[in-house]
């Protein structure tokens, strides 16, 4: 049931004693894990506070860095893995924070930091996971660039040497037929 389909229903809510609304809010706010971060973001903190988020966000990506560099018996199944579950962090930031500068900043930092080159196992290979992971390497490039694009002049200045780094990795690799197919750019 939406409530624009329900003029009525909409009416008779805002009509709604004020303490009564409130405690209706309430309740829905915390049924809602991200809208109640969002919310104390938001109302409570301030720019140091996205500021201190985007550094905690760096220092993970960094620790995952440190590992993909010094274990060399990680697979591209590890990797995607890792990958995907730092894009996630990266997506959660932007839903609490509402930022695109800082989540495209945090996205190219991430994409710095990952392999896209790694030793495979015969069970890796059986799966393609090396495919795999070019390809999400791939879209989440497309998808920071599309964002980028749509940044200040200042800001795009400002996080243009670490996207030609990005686009430089992909179209010295493996990637470049991917990235052609998707239209990627080659540099900014």
């Amino acid at each position: 049931m939406l409530l624009k389909e329900h003029k009525v229903l909409k009416t008779a809510i805002v009509e709604l004693p004020e303490k009564e609304k409130d405690k209706l809010l309430l309740r829905l706010i915390a049924k809602d894990k991200v809208l109640t971060e969002h919310l104390h973001f938001k109302l409570l903190e301030d720019e140091s506070d996205l500021e201190q988020r985007s550094e905690q966000l760096k220092a993970e990506i960094d620790e995952a860095g440190t590992v993909f560099a010094h274990d060399p018996k990680l697979s591209s199944k590890d990797v995607l893995t890792t990958f995907r579950k730092l894009n996630g962090r990266i997506n959660h930031h932007f839903k609490v924070t509402k930022d695109i500068s800082s989540e495209v900043e945090l996205r190219i930092y991430l994409l710095n930091c990952i392999p896209v080159l790694c030793k495979e196992s015969v069970f890796s290979s059986l799966y393609k996971f090396q495919e795999k992971l070019i390809t999400y390497f791939v879209r989440t490039t497309l998808s920071a660039v599309n964002k980028y694009t749509k940044l200040h002049e200042d800001l795009q200045f400002d996080l243009k040497d670490g996207l030609n780094n990005v686009l430089n990795k992909i179209y010295t690799g493996k990637m470049a037929a991917a990235a052609q197919e998707l239209k990627l750019p080659k540099e900014f």
